[in-house]
């Protein structure tokens, strides 16, 4: 069995909602409610789902960049949220974010040098002469030229951009990056670019990516596993064949549905979902998909069906799997 590297178990997050002239809490954004899940080492697990699904704000959770509300995160066996300031801030080291836009991520007044180098002089890595060669050595390894290390930003393509933020990502050498979007921002023939060097850097430093994502085009492309969220709640996690191959959920169906085909010449059929999803500050009760779902009874409005393993490594949260399975995607 592969070495379990994360373990999130139970986490929840969410944001107080204030009103009145006292601005007294109202009401929580239920953003991450009760999730789940394992990411192995050196494997890429997707996170996908529709805007405003919790996807991001379960990565940030992971990383404490936003304190979780409740739960566990077991990184190398230790819980995150347990960890006093200063054991955490040595334990941050194993531990990367990759933004989605690059440009709003990198500081304007800041040099590449400055930019990559930051990370060296929080952790007190490298410094002087030993540090800007350190930097040289993270700009060639993204693709980079050491022609470029006293340039600001505003001065490199989108793609380019990027390939800082990684370069920025690895300089405590990290074996957790967690890359929320990072190839939405950028140009399509900019792209491939991008998740190739992702990938080469993983076989090269033996990486392990939190890969979030509403493209599943691009997460077909890249992860190993894939986990679908909904509305706060993760609803399927599978291999990543088998995710594409053989979704269970009726919301993976529909999203998996809605990827393009590059050929005019094949037809395929749309899994077309009616509604908006609900607000997480009153989810429905029972499912939270039955609002939208075709095969949703009486039961799926009264209870919440929990993530069951239905065959090897591929969990499903759904009461009418029976239903749902006949419908060709």
């Amino acid at each position: 069995m592969d070495k379990v590297l994360l373990k999130v178990e139970n986490l929840k997050k969410y944001f107080p909602v204030r009103g009145g002239i006292f601005s007294k809490q109202i009401a929580s954004v239920r953003a991450v409610d009760d999730v789940s899940f394992d990411v192995r080492q050196g494997e890429t697990f997707g996170l996908v789902g529709e805007s405003g699904c919790g996807k991001t704000t379960l990565g940030r959770c992971i990383l404490r960049l936003i304190e979780p509300t409740e739960g566990r995160i077991l990184f190398e066996g230790k819980n995150l949220l347990e960890l006093s300031p200063g054991d955490l801030r040595v334990l941050r080291k194993r531990m990367a974010m990759i933004f989605q836009d690059p440009l709003s991520s990198l500081n304007p007044r800041m040099t590449v040098a400055d930019i990559i180098g930051k990370p060296l002089d929080i952790h007190n890595i490298v410094k002087g002469k030993e540090k800007i060669q350190h930097v040289i050595e993270l700009m060639k390894l993204v693709g980079l030229s050491s022609e470029h290390l006293y340039r600001y930003p505003h001065e490199f393509s989108g793609g380019q951009k990027q390939r800082i933020g990684i370069a920025r990502a690895l300089a405590v050498d990290p074996t957790l990056i967690v890359a929320d979007e990072a190839v939405a921002a950028l140009d399509v023939s900019v792209r491939a670019g991008v998740l190739n060097l992702m990938k080469d850097l993983q076989r090269k430093l033996g990486l392990t990516y939190i890969f979030i994502s509403h493209d599943l085009s691009v997460v077909k492309h890249i992860c190993d596993r894939v986990a679908a969220m909904y509305l706060g709640e993760i609803v399927e996690i599978a291999d990543g064949k088998d995710f594409f191959n053989n979704p269970l959920h009726p919301y993976t169906r529909a999203l998996i549905s809605a990827i393009p085909i590059p050929d005019p010449t094949v037809e395929k059929k749309r899994i077309l979902l009616e509604g908006d999803p609900s607000t997480p500050i009153d989810p429905p009760p029972g499912c939270r998909f039955h609002e939208r779902c075709m095969f949703a009874d009486e039961r799926c409005m009264k209870e919440k069906p929990p993530l069951k393993e239905i065959s090897p490594d591929h969990w499903v949260a759904c009461h009418e799997l029976r239903y749902s399975n006949i419908v060709d995607v």
